[in-house]
C-alpha cells in the first residue's frame, strides 16, 4: 500500500512540474510575441507635399530655396497643396509667387496662402470674381475700438433720418443693412497676421457691385456702424431696424388724418312773438 501511494506521489509531482514549465514556456511565447508586434512599424501611407524651410512673411516672394518636400499622412491631407514642382513653380510661367500669409517652417505650401504666378500681394488678388473693393469710414467707436483684422466679416448697420409721410413727422433710424461681409484691408494694411490693435480711419470690404452702390448711398445719407461676427458663426441675421419709439418701448403713435369740414350753409330766419311764445319761420336769404 505504501508502495503504490508513493507511485502516486511521485506520478503527480511529476504531471505537476511538467505543467509549471508548460505554462513557463507559454508565458514566454506570448511576452516574445507582445514585444514583436510592438517593434514592428505601423505602415501610414504617406505622399510628397512641398512644406516651407523658413518663417515665411506676408508679401515676401516665394523662391524654390524656401520649399522642400517631406512626407504626409494622406489622411490628414490639407487641401490645395503642391505635390509636383511643375505645379508649384510652372516652367511655361516664370514669373514670381508672393506670400499672402504668413507660414511657419514646416508648415504645408497651399494655393490660399500663395498668389499665383504674376500676381502681386495686393488688394487684387483677394477680390474673387464678380466682386469690388470698397473702402468704408470709421472710427473708435465704429470700428470696433480697433479690433478689426483683414480677413474677418462684420454687419453693416446704418443711422440716419429718415421722413415718415404717413404722420408728417420724421425720426433717427438704425437698421442692418449687410451681414456677413468680409475685410479685405484695414486702412493701408492687408496682411491679416498682425496682432497688434490699431485705430482704423478705412476699412476695406469685398462685395459685389450692388452692394457698393447700397454702401454708397448709405454712407452719404447717414452714419455707418460695423459689427465684428465670431469666426465660427454661421447664423443668418435677421432684418432688423430699430427707432426712438421702439427703442423706448412707446406705443405706435396714432396717425394723422385731415378732417375736411362741410360748408355750413347759412339760413336765416324770421321771428314773430304770439303771445308769450317766439316762432322762428325760415325765410330766403340775401
Amino acid at each position: 500500500m505504501r508502495a503504490v501511494f508513493g507511485i502516486v506521489l511521485v506520478v503527480g509531482l511529476a504531471l505537476a512540474g511538467f505543467a509549471v514549465i508548460m505554462v513557463k514556456d507559454f508565458l514566454a511565447q506570448q511576452a516574445m510575441m507582445a514585444e514583436a508586434s510592438a517593434a514592428k512599424p505601423v505602415t501610414v501611407p504617406t505622399k510628397m507635399v512641398y512644406v516651407a524651410t523658413r518663417q515665411l512673411k506676408f508679401g515676401e516672394e516665394l523662391t524654390r530655396a524656401d520649399v522642400r518636400q517631406v512626407e504626409w499622412p494622406e489622411a490628414a491631407m490639407p487641401a490645395g497643396v503642391f505635390s509636383d514642382e511643375a505645379a508649384l513653380f510652372p516652367e511655361n510661367d516664370p514669373r514670381p509667387r508672393y506670400i499672402l500669409r504668413m507660414m511657419d517652417p514646416n508648415e504645408a505650401v497651399m494655393e490660399v496662402k500663395i498668389t499665383k504666378p504674376g500676381e502681386d500681394a495686393g488688394l487684387t488678388s483677394r477680390l474673387e470674381k464678380g466682386m469690388r473693393a470698397y473702402a468704408i469710414k470709421v472710427d473708435v467707436a465704429s470700428g470696433v475700438s480697433g479690433f478689426l483684422r483683414p480677413g474677418d466679416r462684420v454687419d453693416v448697420y446704418w443711422t440716419g433720418r429718415v421722413e415718415d409721410f404717413d404722420r408728417g413727422a420724421a425720426g433717427d433710424v438704425t437698421k442692418l443693412i449687410e451681414t456677413g461681409i468680409q475685410l479685405i484691408a484695414v486702412d493701408q494694411m492687408s496682411n491679416g497676421d498682425s496682432a497688434e490693435a490699431t485705430i482704423a480711419r478705412t476699412v476695406t470690404v469685398a462685395i459685389n457691385p450692388q452692394q457698393v452702390a447700397s454702401l454708397a448711398q448709405a454712407q452719404s445719407t447717414g452714419r455707418l456702424s460695423l459689427s465684428l461676427v465670431g469666426n465660427l458663426d454661421d447664423t443668418i441675421a435677421e432684418a432688423i431696424e430699430v427707432d426712438q419709439r421702439s427703442l423706448l418701448g412707446l406705443s405706435e403713435a396714432p396717425k394723422i388724418q385731415e378732417v375736411r369740414e362741410k360748408p355750413q350753409q347759412e339760413v336765416c330766419t324770421i321771428r314773430t312773438r304770439r303771445g308769450a311764445e317766439v316762432v322762428e319761420t325760415p325765410i330766403a336769404c340775401n
